[in-house]
């Protein structure tokens, strides 16, 4: 799947990977409940990105990012230095 944005410079365009709905003991929890989770998967990286790739799994700093919805899809963009981690 390719992404309408292309990022700049290093910018990373990432989409939040989604968070169980349902709790240990078979609760549901609305929307509005649930905790926005702090991990990603890359879509797309701008040309002076050097340690993340696309298809990158990754953990970054919540307050960091922009979000933006494009056709029905919520992207977050981020600096580079605001990854923390990979997950492997």
């Amino acid at each position: 799947m390719s992404t309408p944005l292309k990022p700049l410079a290093d910018r990373v365009v990432a989409v939040r990977e989604q968070k169980e709905s349902k709790t240990a003991s078979g609760l549901y929890l609305p929307e509005g409940a649930k905790e926005k989770p702090t991990y990603a998967l890359v879509k797309a990286v701008g040309p002076k990105v050097k340690d993340i790739k696309v298809g990158d799994k990754i953990v970054f700093k919540e307050y960091s990012t922009t979000e933006l919805k494009v056709n029905d899809v919520e992207y977050l963009v981020l600096k580079e230095e605001d990854v923390l981690a990979t997950i492997a």
